[in-house]
């Protein structure tokens, strides 16, 4: 995120042991889309009324413009150096760079530029909410021309609105929404001029991004224009994967929820352009044998960024520039980067180092991919994937023939279920890397469109150093009966197609920040909650898998129940008769805790203490009671106790007995108990 780090100081490398892959080119690339939105009598159609709980009137024109206004409003937060445009072509009115043309000049006829091509600003994004919610503005706006639109008009406009407002931009690209799949079916010249336009745009560097759109009688069909002037590869990366994406189906009850909900979803997975997180690394099969590659972020976190610091104490905000430097700690003096050496703690001392020899100790060779042998994928732990994985492909840029020989190396691996072992140095100063290189096949969606291409993943292994001792734990294997019946559970309860599709599921956290600065920014009313999609679908899981789950709770009590009899037994208690008094009744009634357990009577516990059978150990009793008490005690007695074990009292007979007098025994040990008992009968 280079546009989060704009306020630290060039250190000119000071970070060159940062060990991680140096990724500020791929994150700090600009990129700039235009949306091509066609304006035809077929993009108008209003859908027809449903019996859906949310009707919706979304023609395919407005479907697309409130696809790029959500787009927009995404980009303004979260790539706020991106440049957004719209261009509306096939239109009555004419407008190019924000002047209306009147008919006899015309530079290119029935293309209205909506939105120049810019940084988006709050106003641009208010202007197109007010066109998207408001119907007679939008009809007023949207009026289609009686007379065909050239197609070569449209690209050599895109082309000059490319070339005057973003001519430095590394990813430039053109995103054209249309139901037409033949523009220039009867006139083979404009079509011919189209692909001419086409070429021109992919020399300047400019993607096409097609969003095809199918009537409810007629399926899109790419092969009749469109793929002559669609070119897949990226201009300035013609190597890269470029999934082709599937046409956007209108639904069955022509409901334009779904029309805008796939239209959506299709922008989203080419919101991101791609780019090569390093390019043209040596990948050497065997000695002397090399091909050259490129690697790609698939998967990285996306995470709120922040663009820069703001000074509000002036006239205006303006934007804050950190400086720091280094001073002294003696005489606060500032240190000069030439004064400054490094070194490091070794048996207390400092050893310091030269710049040269701190970089022959980090030089381990050129950066490049050398495999040293090959292993069964059987071998390849799910845990020992510990940094995220690099996506390979072949460059022809270094060596001819890379993408031939990196083909037929990734269908062996997958026929034979290898994986190869490398040794990987990403690039200059950087630590070695034992990597896996793990075959990937090519994944097709339902509608056989391309969602992953063929290619090779460059996963990294742990040393030994990075693995950590296991905790100790000991391990209650689940008896079967439990395991069939959870097994029935997680039946119940399997994602479709028992796949995890992360298309479906935002980041609530990240969109909630996002949704909160837009309403600061858009001067909107502030959310109530966010939108959270992961949150848990309770009266499905209950439909599905309640009545299993209260089975296998059942099943769970009783084989606890049964576990805990046969590893603790209950202990058995002896009943004592009742004693009887001197006048020969019965000593006094029993005070029950509750039903099952037995209080001893007064006159047991009197008789146990007269007998010094109370308790084993009184050695309490002496150290505890004050000296008047000692004397009243003869120590003769404690020893006489010592030597009678056969008859003590247990803590399940003194505990009771104490309770049901009002004396606390939480907590407390055997000796303790006892000189309560004898401090009761003290009292007495």
């Amino acid at each position: 995120m280079a546009e989060e780090n704009k306020w630290k100081p060039n250190d000119g490398g000071e970070n060159e042991e940062d060990e991680e892959l140096d990724e500020t080119a791929y994150k700090s690339a600009k990129d700039a889309v235009l949306f091509a939105i066609e304006v035809s009598p077929s993009m108008l159609i209003v859908p027809s009324p449903t019996d859906s709980k949310k009707p919706d009137t979304n023609t395919p024109v407005s479907a697309a413009l409130k696809c790029a206004f959500a787009l927009m409003q995404q980009r303004i937060i979260s790539n706020p150096n991106d440049m957004m445009g719209i261009l509306l072509y096939g239109t009555e009115k004419t407008r190019f760079q924000g002047e209306e043309q009147t008919p006899g000049g015309l530079a290119y006829p029935h293309c209205y530029l909506l939105i120049d091509l810019d940084i988006p600003a709050a106003g641009d994004v208010k202007a197109l909410k007010t066109l998207v919610e408001d119907e007679e503005e939008f009809k007023k706006l949207v009026v289609p021309s009686e007379e065909p639109v050239s197609m070569a008009n449209v690209l050599f406009c895109a082309n000059q609105i490319f070339t005057t407002k973003a001519p430095n931009f590394t990813s430039r690209r053109l995103f054209i929404v249309t139901n037409d799949d033949d523009p220039h079916s009867k006139e083979k010249t404009m079509k011919s001029a189209a692909a001419v336009r086409a070429k021109d745009l992919y020399d300047l560097g400019v993607i096409i991004e097609l969003f095809p759109i199918s009537k409810p009688n007629h399926e899109f069909d790419r092969e009749v224009f469109y793929n002559d002037i669609i070119y897949n590869a990226s201009p300035a990366d013609p190597e890269a994967p470029a999934p082709v994406s599937g046409a956007v189906k209108t639904s069955s009850t022509k409901d334009g929820i779904s029309l805008l909900t796939s239209l959506l979803s299709s922008v989203n997975s080419k919101a991101v352009a791609r780019r090569a997180l390093f390019s043209n690394l040596p990948f050497e099969i065997g000695p002397g044998f090399k091909i050259s590659v490129k690697g790609y972020i698939i998967f990285k976190r996306q995470e709120p960024q922040r663009s820069c610091y703001v000074w509000l104490n002036g006239e205006k905000a303006q934007i804050a520039k950190g400086i720091s430097s280094q001073t002294a700690d003696d005489t606060a003096r500032a240190v000069e980067k030439v004064e400054i050496k490094k070194a490091f703690k070794f048996g207390g001392d400092q050893i310091t180092f030269t710049p040269e020899e701190i970089a022959s100790l980090r030089n381990f060779g050129d950066p490049g991919i050398r495999i040293i042998g090959f292993k069964p994928m059987s071998m390849l732990p799910i845990w020992a994937s510990f940094r995220p994985s690099t996506f390979i492909y072949p460059s022809e840029d270094d060596y001819v023939g890379s993408t031939r020989v990196f083909s037929a190396l990734q269908q062996k691996l997958l026929k034979d279920q290898k994986m190869g072992l490398a040794w990987f140095v990403a690039r200059k100063n950087a630590s070695p890397v034992i990597a896996a290189i793990v075959p990937g096949a090519e994944k097709l969606d339902d509608a056989g469109a391309q969602v992953m291409p063929p290619g090779m993943w460059l996963i990294p292994l742990p040393f030994a150093d990075d693995i950590r001792q296991d905790p100790e734990t000991t391990l209650i294997r689940a008896p079967e009966p439990l395991i069939d019946l959870m097994r029935l559970v997680i039946q119940q309860l399997q994602l479709p197609k028992a796949q995890y599709d992360p298309s479906k599921y935002s980041n609530p956290a990240l969109q909630w920040h996002y949704r909160i600065l837009q309403a600061m920014a858009l001067e909107e009313d502030l959310p109530e909650k966010p939108e959270d999609n992961t949150i848990p679908r309770y009266k499905q899981i209950d439909k599905r898998a309640g009545a299993y789950v209260i089975d296998w709770g059942i099943e769970l009590e009783s084989q606890y129940q049964a576990w805990q009899s046969s590893s603790h037994p209950k202990p058995t208690a002896i009943k004592r008769p009742p004693s009887e008094q001197a006048d020969g009744t019965t000593g006094a009634k029993r005070i029950k805790k509750s039903a099952s357990v037995d209080v001893m009577s007064d006159a047991d516990m009197k008789k146990a203490f007269d007998k010094n059978s109370v308790g084993k150990v009184r050695c309490s009793f002496y150290t505890s009671r004050p000296k008047n008490q000692q004397k009243n005690r003869d120590k003769s007695r404690y020893q006489e106790l010592t030597r009678t074990q056969s008859t003590q009292l247990t803590l399940a007979e003194l505990k009771p007995w104490l309770e049901s007098k009002g004396i606390h025994t939480h907590a407390k040990k055997k000796a303790d108990l006892v000189e309560s008992v004898e401090a009761f009968f003290e009292r007495k």
